[in-house]
Order: structure tokens, then C-alpha cells, then sequence
């Protein structure tokens, strides 16, 4: 791939050049790692020749390394979890508020924080695709992009109904409410050629851009909403100010999650994901948050827990995400 890219008109077609650069940099996140552990082994064991038995400071230091390679061999395995083509993809991300009103949307908004943590830990970039903000607080629904290598193989742990128990500051009384918000992740293909949309397939509506304070972001009905008749699947977009340009977005997103449902059909996994969906409420949820009487994050599906909750809510989720991926593959 090296030798492709230092010929001489390998420029030319730009969008070909880009995909070929993607490629090799995917390949190189995993190679790379491997390469320097296979090293960091081999001086170990060089290391080690020259280490005496009466040597306690070196001694210590070898240990201290090899708990250094043992982390990045941990790090290694977790990577082999990440098996299915489209693991290696973009995450495209929806959170929406269930049942709670204020709650659930301000429960979306502290969401929406956590995976924007999650993805600056992990040096991902995170667009905003569209958003709709609650009445009186936090947001009823968001649909965001989060970019980076093996997002969606991450990511895909995180879907489903998530549950929050806490005081509520919207409650004078100071009373515990539980509040639920759903959490969609889809792969961001580039490659959709396969997924074909007619236009008898899909009814297009246009309303007029909403932004904050209930101020309209233009006079004209430039937001538009894509709705796939066959399978129920909703998009909308109004980040753009042109409507052809949010129109073009929206189609791209529909796509996106028409092809994660014919992937799962074709898997024979699970049903199709958005023409029934599981109540947003209570006995469905994934994973609990709970913030009073006691402090306990708990996924439901591998048992796996932390009472650390201030840290989980600022982005550190990896235990869960690499429960739920060993648990994938035992299955």
C-alpha cells in the first residue's frame, strides 16, 4: 500500500487517494501496536539475560515492565474483539428522552456529555448532526457522529434503554425520580451503493429550522423529515441552512440505518431494530445509573458494575463496553 501511494499519480483521483490513506491508517492502528509489543517482548527477554538473581533494583524495574506489556497485551485481545466488518466504521449515534418529561430530557443532555467525554478520551471527533432541545430543559432527541477508528465496534454496546435514578433538581420537594432515554448507534458506511432508495419509498416533509429559545434559525421551511414508509424509519435534519443540503444529509443518515437493519437481518441476530422498538421505560433498560440512595452503575446484560459514578459520567465507560464485547463472543 506504501508503494501505491508513492506513485506518481496517485493524487489524481482525490476521493480514491482518500479512501486508499483510510485504509492504510485502519491497517497501521492495527499493526502498529502489535509490532511494539513483539519488540518491548524481545527486549524483555534480552533484558532479562543480563539481570543477576542479587540485582533488586533491576529485578523491580523488569517487573514494572512487565506489568507494562501485560496492559498493552490486554489492550491487543480487546482489539481482536472487534471482528465484524463494520466495527472499524464511524459511529452514527441517536439519544432520545422516554419516559420522565424534564427529567428524561435533561437525562439525554448528561448522555450526550458522557459519550462527548468518552469520544475526547479516545481522540474521536464528534459532529452534531441534528438536535432537539426539551421545553423547559436539557434535549429531547440528538443524533450525532462520532469519528474515529473502531467506533461503531465500541459504540455498539451503548444501545439500548438506559436508566437514571437520582434527586431531581427540578423538584422542589427533593424527591427521587427515575428517568429513561434510549440510545441508538448505527455504523456510518461510506460504501452504500447496495441500499437503494426510490422516492415511492420514502414521504418528505419540511418545516421551519428550530434553535434555541425558541427562536427560528431562518424564515424559510429549510428543515426537512425523511420518513422510509416500509420500516418506519424517521430522519430529520436542520443543521444546514439549505433545505437540498439537509435533505441530502438526512438521505445519507437513512441509508446509514437502512443498512444496519438489512445487517442484522441478513445476521440473523435480532429483529429489525425500528420497525419494533422496545418501550422507553422501566424493565427494558440496558444499564442503570443510580444516584441516590447510593451511588452504582450496573449493566443488566453482563452484571458488570463500578459505584465510581462521577467517573463513568465523565466519559470512563470501557468497563462496560469490553464486558459487553467478551460476552458477544462467548455467545
Amino acid at each position: 500500500m506504501n508503494s501505491k501511494i508513492a506513485e506518481p499519480n496517485f493524487w489524481d483521483d482525490s476521493k480514491s487517494a482518500q479512501e486508499v490513506v483510510s485504509q492504510m491508517k485502519i491497517l497501521k492502528s492495527l499493526v502498529d501496536p502489535f509490532e511494539k509489543a513483539e519488540k518491548q517482548l524481545k527486549d524483555l527477554f534480552e533484558l532479562m539475560s543480563l539481570v543477576s538473581d542479587d540485582d533488586a533494583q533491576s529485578l523491580n524495574e523488569f517487573a514494572d515492565e512487565i506489568k507494562n506489556l501485560e496492559k498493552e497485551v490486554d489492550s491487543l485481545e480487546f482489539k481482536l474483539l472487534l471482528s465484524d466488518p463494520v466495527d472499524v466504521c464511524d459511529a452514527l449515534m441517536s439519544i432520545n428522552a422516554g419516559a420522565g418529561g424534564t427529567e428524561s430530557c435533561d437525562w439525554v443532555q448528561m448522555l450526550f456529555r458522557l459519550y462527548s467525554r468518552w469520544a475526547e478520551r479516545k481522540g474521536f471527533k464528534l459532529e452534531v448532526f441534528d438536535q432537539l432541545n426539551g421545553e423547559e430543559a436539557g434535549i429531547k432527541n440528538i443524533t450525532f457522529f462520532i469519528r474515529g477508528t473502531f467506533g461503531y465496534g465500541y459504540l455498539k454496546a451503548e444501545a439500548g434503554v438506559h436508566r437514571l435514578v437520582r434527586i431531581s433538581p427540578f423538584d422542589s420537594n427533593k424527591r427521587r425520580h427515575t428517568s429513561f432515554a434510549s440510545v441508538d448507534v448505527v455504523a456510518d458506511v461510506r460504501d452504500l451503493t447496495e441500499i437503494e432508495i426510490k422516492e415511492a419509498d420514502i414521504r418528505i416533509d419540511t418545516y421551519r429550522a428550530g434553535g434555541a429559545g425558541g427562536q427560528h434559525v431562518n424564515k424559510t421551511s429549510s428543515a426537512v423529515r425523511i420518513t422510509h414508509i416500509e420500516s418506519g424509519v424517521v430522519v430529520q435534519c436542520q443543521n444546514e441552512r439549505s433545505q437540498f443540503k439537509n435533505k441530502q444529509s438526512a438521505l445519507k443518515v437513512l441509508k446509514a440505518r437502512l443498512y444496519e437493519v438489512k445487517r442484522k437481518e441478513d445476521n440473523a441476530r435480532t429483529q429489525e431494530k425500528y420497525s419494533e422498538k422496545m418501550e422507553i421505560s422501566w424493565g427494558s433498560q440496558i444499564r442503570s445509573y443510580v444516584f441516590q440512595p447510593y451511588s452504582l452503575v450496573k449493566d443488566h446484560r453482563t452484571q458488570s458494575e463500578t459505584s465510581d459514578v462521577t467517573r463513568v459520567m465523565d466519559g470512563d465507560i470501557d468497563l462496560f463496553i469490553e464486558a459487553f464485547l467478551k460476552s458477544r463472543m462467548r455467545k
